[in-house]
């Protein structure tokens, strides 16, 4: 088998405790052998401190993924999911939801390896909006899930703040200075009454699917939390503008928030999206504390940077 630590040549994962491992290989080749998979070359194994990713060559790959215990709920989430708007998302072969495992089929190309103007952006960011608003009425079940919830963001900006290790005495007297300001955004935010959902949470180009003309299927669900659905924004926005520069921003924006414009104002919709960009440093922040428990140490610069990225 092929490994591969990327950015992360010490991090320790499961993958070195022999007894994980064999059980993880033996559920793997079960699971194959039900579906009648016949590989056709190495394994591939993709080590990080948030999920250990083993890619099995077969005529269609397929992809075996443990999560870290701050994000065992994607498994039941995506079984969910492809229940709920198997349109918008890659139904698993398998699930172990006791242990944070699942096994998933090849989705296509990935939307970073396309050639992209604004209209494959736009596409995008409607079918996204349109999976989000079909789960508002699915909030408590999400929650009763594991996925966390992140809608009460003050609570969420004091509990970061508290348990991060790594931030000094000049970084914490800026974010207490700051936190009247957050909670004045929250309560902004919260006023134009806009029904919480599920938040991807690192929605990049990287983490979206071309599954036809014009379709696409969103995965990698280890960041999700249940949020505003603005929040969103953040991390999809800057790479399309990163890719296509800044001037496409409003566009996408407005794209994304058209679904909304029967229940609000247009106005209204750009200002919450707008607070929403901005608070979502901490729904980013925390998903930098959902690491393997050996790697956690890797993720508290990454926390400390996100919260001071709102002051």
């Amino acid at each position: 088998m092929q490994l591969d630590r990327g950015a992360y040549p010490d991090a320790q994962t499961p993958w070195e405790d022999p007894s994980w491992r064999s059980a993880a290989l033996d559920w793997l080749d079960r699971e194959l052998k039900a579906l009648g998979v016949s590989e056709t070359g190495e394994r591939r194994v993709r080590l990080r401190p948030w999920s250990v990713i083993i890619r099995v060559c077969a005529e269609r790959p397929i992809w075996f993924k443990a999560t870290s215990p701050g994000s065992a709920f994607e498994p039941a989430l995506a079984e969910a999911l492809s229940g709920w708007a198997p349109e918008h998302v890659l139904t698993p072969y398998a699930v172990d939801t006791a242990r944070g495992w699942s096994l998933l089929p090849d989705g296509g190309a990935l939307l970073r390896a396309q050639t992209l103007d604004v209209r494959h952006w736009e596409q995008v960011l409607v079918q996204y909006a349109d999976l989000q608003r079909a789960l508002v009425p699915r909030v408590d079940e999400l929650v009763r899930l594991g996925v966390p919830d992140a809608r009460d963001l003050v609570r969420l900006f004091d509990e970061t703040v508290a348990g991060n290790r790594t931030l000094g005495v000049e970084d914490r007297e800026r974010l207490l200075a700051f936190r009247p300001r957050l909670v004045e955004w929250c309560a902004e935010l919260d006023g134009f009454g806009i029904a919480a959902t599920l938040d991807h949470a690192d929605l990049h180009d990287g983490q979206i699917l071309v599954a036809g003309p014009g379709r696409y299927t969103f995965f990698d669900w280890g960041d999700a939390n249940v949020a505003h659905p603005f929040c969103s924004l953040l991390v999809a926005i800057d790479r399309a503008a990163e890719q296509l520069g800044p001037d496409v921003v409003p566009r996408l924006e407005d794209a994304y928030l058209e679904p909304w414009t029967a229940e609000h104002p247009r106005p209204a919709l750009r200002r919450a999206a707008t607070l929403a960009r901005r608070l979502s440093h901490l729904t980013r922040a925390s998903s930098w504390g959902r690491l393997f428990p050996a790697t956690a140490h890797i993720g508290d610069p990454e926390r400390a940077a996100a919260l001071l990225r709102m002051v």
